[in-house]
């Protein structure tokens, strides 16, 4: 991250163009955006995201198709949403993750951080919750 920059500014950058993309794409970006960032993610959590076509489709029982083609356009975004954060950041997204509610009509895009030298690693099988691991 640029160090002359907090990090609730770079999370305020990141959901502005994060809805900013979103609105290019769908023709209308969502109401509500907030990003959390930490040692080793992003999480952009969105609010108010279907446009009224879709609306009206999940109002007469087709939400699933709605829900198909919302992953659609999150996989056609995935690089540009990548670049965004990376950029923001200055950090390595190594998994992008992507999921939609429609009632409450609500959608997260869950970025995860290469790890930094000497951190621990979430995909060696590290625990955070404190559970046994399967070795356990």
């Amino acid at each position: 991250m640029q160090e002359h920059r907090t990090t609730g500014q770079h999370a305020a950058a990141i959901s502005n163009c994060t809805v900013r993309l979103l609105s290019e794409y769908t023709g209308r970006g969502p109401t509500k955006a907030r990003t959390t960032i930490n040692a080793d993610s992003v999480m952009i959590l969105l609010s108010d995201t279907l446009t009224k076509g879709e609306r009206t489709l999940t109002e007469n029982g087709r939400a699933e198709r709605v829900l198909q083609v919302r992953h659609d356009f999150q996989q056609v975004m995935r690089d540009e949403l990548i670049a965004i954060v990376e950029t923001e950041t200055g950090r390595k997204v190594v998994a992008f993750m992507s999921a939609n509610h429609i009632e409450p009509d609500m959608a997260a895009e869950i970025f995860v951080f290469e790890p930094s030298p000497g951190a621990d690693d979430l995909s060696l099988g590290g625990h955070s919750t404190g559970s046994p691991g399967p070795e356990g």
